[in-house]
């Protein structure tokens, strides 16, 4: 299945990796400081929200994309990309 995104999608979608990029790499940071726990959990669930927004923003283009594409005539076509889709989308859940 390929996924085109437009570019402000792209944008949206690559700024959210970059904050859990950084996030993740504070984590690390505050981890080998010896940070208190509760911070350190604090930072990786701001992570993993980024993460998941990310990723649900790529399903979600996903989903648009097979339901308007023409080329998904048949309807065997059509179901293995549903269970494609509803795969990917409960990864993230």
């Amino acid at each position: 299945m390929e996924l085109a995104m437009a570019a402000e999608e792209l944008k949206t979608v690559v700024n959210r990796l970059r904050r859990a990029q950084g996030q993740i790499a504070g984590v690390i940071k505050m981890i080998e400081e010896g940070r208190d726990c509760e911070d350190v959990v604090t930072q990786l669930a701001a992570a993993s929200r980024a993460l998941d927004k990310a990723g649900f923003a790529i399903i979600a283009t996903g989903l648009q994309q097979c339901l308007t594409d023409g080329d998904m005539a048949a309807s065997e076509d059509r179901e293995e990309m549903r269970a494609r889709l509803e795969k990917l989308f409960l990864s993230l859940a």
